[in-house]
């Protein structure tokens, strides 16, 4: 069995805890290696090793670094199959949502390839007589990024190269279930030229989150997962001091008018909640149908396509949905479904006894189609995180904006219609961090930054774009008195 350590300076290093977590392949359900989960003086290590690398990366030309920068990104190029490959042995995703989040990561990189701009201050000459005024921003120093399962790679580079780029060194937490994109990720910088230590990959579950919390040294701390987690960290971090940005969960709502094209209100409600078997923070859990006839065709158009959606191992190519990252939150996703039923929701589709020949112990579930969901039932509720779809009935535009505006997230909405004055009220008034128009999964481009509104963020500060290079670093200004030439000096 594969022994998966941390990266401390720039070296594997064998855990000393003497906890360890399985990895498993989703798609078998059979345990493939087993990871170090870090003590608190494991942690304190990670840190230290931060720490000095940061003396010398702080103190780094913004032409070191952007060097370093695009060796990266071509690195990432050049070995983009071999991560996908990590991605789908651990996470189970299919090749596809594997390939396309490390595109997406890779626009971040390439934005932080750019920090000569990114970084630029500001200048008034003569400001009184005599004085200038600079602005300047400079790195916070340590800086800890925790991740998620759901994104093992995507989500380490939404943060750690604009983290770099900015002249910090990061402690790297990711999902202990899936460890090893962010070990490679982690090489593949040090061969950049990152100095050892500049990025270290720190191997651990709530122990090692609390300790990078808590510790005087990091500044900072990235948090990416579940909203009751981030409001912890969130709230932990502030009262030491240290500035955050804690991403949590979501009910992600798609209203489509009676109006839009239901066909590519359709196509774009399956792919948006069966993409990565809906394991995504901006996945649409929930579907608004306005008005009864356009709702009834809605969900046929719906629920035709979603029958057609073939499930199976992530290595196969035919596969368009993989399976779940554990057995656990497949008996949990699929008691949503049971419950729905229970509780008077009309199951369209129910994917709780899907087997898959061949994997019958891969953690597999089909897609489920729930209608007529009301806002009091669990599966409308709950964040479930799961390839399970609800639609919900509304009468008008109004009903639908009050049900979406009601819910306590706020992370990403999406309207369908042909009407250009619905689609801008929808914009301006839906109370969301993310808003798409005909667009079900509003994330947004690198040089734009990601993050929600409400109980989907916390902090004043959304990851990548203009937001994360604020996020990690300081602005300091510079007033400043030359005396002019004096006699002899002439």
């Amino acid at each position: 069995m594969r022994e998966i350590p941390h990266r401390i300076g720039g070296e594997p290093v064998a855990g000393q805890s003497g906890r360890y977590g399985p990895v498993f392949d989703p798609a078998t359900g059979q345990r493939t290696g087993r990871v170090a989960l870090a003590s608190v003086a494991e942690t304190d290590r990670a840190v230290a090793a931060a720490r000095r690398a940061f003396a010398v990366w702080g103190a780094s030309s913004l032409a070191r670094r952007t060097a370093a920068l695009f060796r990266f990104r071509e690195l990432l190029h050049a070995h983009r199959e071999e991560l996908a490959d990590l991605v789908t042995a651990e996470h189970g995703k299919v090749r596809a949502d594997a390939l396309g989040e490390l595109d997406r990561g890779l626009e971040v990189v390439e934005l932080a390839c750019g920090v000569p701009s990114l970084l630029k201050g500001e200048v008034s000459v003569e400001a009184a007589t005599g004085v200038d005024v600079v602005s300047l921003r400079q790195p916070l120093g340590v800086v800890a990024c925790v991740t998620p399962f759901n994104f093992p790679a995507m989500v380490p580079l939404w943060t750690v190269p604009v983290a770099l780029a900015c002249g910090n060194t990061v402690v790297l937490k990711p999902s202990e279930k899936v460890p090893s994109a962010a070990l490679r990720l982690a090489e593949l910088a040090e061969a950049a030229g990152f100095p050892p230590g500049a990025l270290n990959v720190l191997n651990g579950d709530r122990p090692a989150v609390e300790r990078l919390v808590a510790h005087p040294e990091v500044a900072a701390v990235s948090f990416v997962g579940s909203t009751p987690v981030a409001r912890a960290v969130r709230r932990e971090a502030v009262a030491r001091g240290k500035r955050v940005q804690a991403l949590g969960g979501a009910k992600n709502h798609m209203v489509v008018l009676p109006d839009a094209d239901l066909e590519l209100a359709a196509d774009a409600a399956v792919g948006a909640a069966y993409g990565s078997a809906g394991e995504r923070c901006m996945a649409v859990s929930v579907v608004v149908a306005v008005g009864e006839a356009a709702g009834d065709a809605l969900v046929e158009r719906i629920a035709r396509r979603a029958a057609a959606v073939r499930v199976g191992p992530g290595t196969d190519p035919r596969s368009r949905m993989g399976p779940l990252i554990s057995a656990e939150h497949r008996e949990r996703v699929a008691g949503y479904v049971r419950g729905a039923r229970a509780q008077g929701a009309r199951v369209v589709l129910d994917g709780t006894g899907l087997r898959v020949p061949g994997h019958e112990g891969g953690f597999f579930l089909g897609v489920s189609l729930l209608d007529r969901v009301r806002p009091g039932m669990d599966a409308y509720r709950d964040e479930i995180f799961g390839p399970v779809l609800c639609v919900v009935r509304a009468a008008d535009y109004a009903e639908a904006l009050a049900l979406v505006n009601a819910s306590p997230w706020g992370n990403g909405s999406a309207v369908f219609t042909r009407d250009g004055g619905a689609a801008r009220r929808f914009q301006l008034e839906v109370e969301a961090g993310m808003v798409g128009v005909n667009v079900p999964v509003p994330v947004p481009v690198g040089y734009h930054s990601f993050g929600g509104w409400k109980d989907s963020l916390f902090g004043e500060h959304r990851i990548y774009g203009p937001d994360g290079v604020r996020f990690f670093t300081r602005g300091k200004v510079v007033t400043s008195r030359w005396p002019g030439p004096g006699p002899g000096r002439g």
